[in-house]
């Protein structure tokens, strides 16, 4: 049976959760509600087999591994999280056009 990890989902990453949706949700409401359920889907599927995405480049910067998880097609979010123990901790998501993300 494969190994299932406790998702966490960090304060810093949250609040970037809900700053997207917003923006979104000003732009097209529907899109954005859609965007919402597979980020969340995204993330509670972190708990099995997270190592199965890859190290993100701005891990060099942190003193643990950061991995990095792509969502959309046309459009990429980048949702960064590490694996400890057990757990798996979203700590950031922001959309792929914004510069590289840095501590």
């Amino acid at each position: 049976m494969a190994r299932q990890y406790r998702v966490i989902v960090t304060p810093k990453a949250a609040d970037d959760i809900r700053q997207e949706h917003a923006w979104l949700q000003e732009r097209n409401p529907r899109a954005a509600d859609d965007w919402l359920a597979g980020m969340r889907k995204l993330i509670l599927g972190l708990a099995l087999m997270p190592e199965s995405h890859a190290v993100a480049p701005e891990s060099a910067e942190f003193d643990v591994e950061i991995r990095r998880a792509l969502y959309g097609r046309a459009t990429r979010w980048r949702v960064y999280f590490t694996i400890m123990d057990e757990t798996v901790q979203v700590l950031h998501v922001r959309h792929g056009r914004r510069s590289d993300w840095h501590p």
